[in-house]
């Protein structure tokens, strides 16, 4: 575990309960005998069907991803399952990197062989995105499946899996773990609370400050709430500006982290093996819940390859992969209708309570405004 994590969205939970460098310019002419172009293809019947994909992309061998560490959210398994397959190698850049990070690559890469084919995106971020013209239209199989309000009308992007905020927390460091945002304001956790990156750039971290809005007063229309908790946590010296990461808290620098609850709960099995007990809870006074986007460069120099990573990841068997690694997948309540949801991985997932409820496209949008103009100004000092 050796990665940092930054990375934003809307879970519609599902049973109650995603450097620039020189290059030759991308070859996206695959295409089939018949003339049928991958690069602008919208779903895997447009190109002649799914085998006729798989053929494409195996021609292609490659596909470019971009932030995504394999111990986030179980994507270790995905890539491993993908390219045991369908034979094609995946080259994962920057896996440390932000959601803002994964758009600056596409626009600043536009024309390259090594711009990212694929993007896994907070969902406020994957909305930038696609008003930024960056993203190809491409339906899965299962898009119809997807509960309406987690797609783009156009498929330009769709959600993939979410979970909650919660609260991480060494049980060997701290005497009392904290499981609210109001216990995170206690004196005996000066300079131990962090976040999983910068909230102007991390889903994550954006997560974050939305769920202590929400316990403090805010709404999905009002986020303020949320950057002067901040503030008020950093003027009493609790807030950390060290962005947790496994290897950071391994080494006790942060020994409290704001994060996603399936990347603490995956944290919690993976550092008991390091003498690491890492308590996880979601706050009931900020109960925030987000999910991934899922999207397809337009100028993807692997759009073969792009597609089909798709079709994997919204599969019975790349949805399961998600969950066995804590995390909700969007297609969760298809999958129990079907009989083809690992139910024992269902079983193992951190508890909530109540109905999740989750902002609107203009709603993030002014809160990525809000949280752009005052974060600095916030934590300063």
């Amino acid at each position: 575990m050796t990665v940092s994590l930054p990375r934003t969205a809307a879970l519609g939970v599902i049973a109650a309960l995603a450097l620039s460098a020189c290059g030759a310019a991308p070859d996206d002419s695959t295409t089939t005998a018949d003339g049928k172009n991958a690069a602008t293809a919208t779903s895997a019947a447009d190109f002649g069907g799914l085998d006729a994909l798989v053929k494409a992309a195996k021609k292609e061998g490659k596909l470019n991803a971009i932030a995504l560490p394999r111990d986030w959210a179980n994507y270790g398994a995905l890539i491993d399952g993908f390219e045991k397959k369908y034979g094609i190698k995946i080259s994962v850049e920057n896996p440390d990197g932000s959601s803002q990070d994964e758009i600056n690559a596409v626009t600043s890469r536009k024309g390259q062989d090594r711009a990212p084919d694929v993007l896994d995106l907070g969902s406020s971020f994957a909305l930038s995105a696609a008003q930024q013209g960056l993203l190809a239209p491409y339906k899965v199989a299962s898009y119809a499946d997807i509960p309406e309000g987690q797609k783009d009308a156009q498929a330009r992007w769709y959600n993939d899996y979410g979970g909650y905020i919660s609260i991480g927390c060494d049980a060997g460091r701290v005497k009392t773990c904290p499981t609210t945002f109001a216990d995170l304001l206690k004196p005996q956790y000066k300079g131990q609370v962090a976040l999983n990156g910068n909230p102007t750039k991390s889903g994550s971290a954006f997560g974050g400050v939305y769920a202590a809005a929400l316990a403090n007063g805010g709404s999905f229309d009002d986020i303020q709430p949320g950057l002067d908790f901040f503030a008020k946590l950093k003027k009493n010296g609790n807030y950390t500006p060290v962005e947790s990461t496994p290897a950071t808290v391994e080494k006790g620098e942060t020994p409290i982290s704001i994060d996603w609850d399936y990347l603490n709960a995956g944290y919690a099995d993976e550092f008991k093996s390091k003498g690491v007990d890492w308590k996880v809870a979601v706050p009931t006074d900020g109960q925030f819940s987000q999910f991934y986007s899922q999207a397809v460069n337009k100028d993807a120099p692997h759009p073969a390859a792009a597609r089909l990573w798709q079709e994997y990841l919204y599969s019975a068997e790349g949805q399961n992969l998600w969950l066995k690694g804590y995390a909700r997948p969007v297609l969760m309540t298809a999958l129990e209708k079907a009989g083809t949801l690992d139910t024992t991985a269902a079983a193992k997932l951190p508890e909530v309570s109540g109905t999740p409820a989750f902002p609107t496209e203009d709603q993030q949008s002014k809160a990525k405004t809000v949280l752009g103009q005052g974060w600095a100004k916030a934590v300063s000092g």
